[in-house]
């Protein structure tokens, strides 16, 4: 079965401390941290925000709804869903681990030393 725009939106809200704000022409859905998947106005599909492991994870497990977004940001990791196409438990896993590294410190990088 499909998942709606609402219950796209629903079921990010639910995730531990996710807020949903405006992003361009999106609405965007975060942690405290950063943003983990953004809905089009239109409703038609959602991006997720991956890492490049979790990316190619989800484009081998239902690459017929689930793509890298074209450009640089798919080559950054965000990863693009057809919400009319993709069924319910492969959404809500991709949602869940998109949520999940969203809640993961950012790794700064490690400091040169002088000298």
């Amino acid at each position: 079965m499909p998942v709606t725009p609402k219950r796209a939106r629903e079921l990010a809200l639910a995730l531990e401390n996710a807020t949903e704000v405006p992003h361009f022409d999106r609405a965007a859905f975060r942690t405290p941290r950063r943003i983990f998947a953004t809905l089009a106005r239109s409703g038609g599909d959602m991006n997720f925000a991956f890492d490049h492991e979790q990316q190619k994870h989800f484009c081998e497990r239902a690459p017929e709804v689930i793509s890298p977004v074209p450009g640089g940001w798919g080559r950054m990791g965000f990863t693009s869903c057809d919400l009319a196409r993709v069924d319910t438990k492969t959404f809500t896993d991709a949602l869940k681990a998109a949520h999940a590294r969203a809640n993961t410190p950012l790794k700064k990088p490690a400091r040169r030393k002088r000298g």
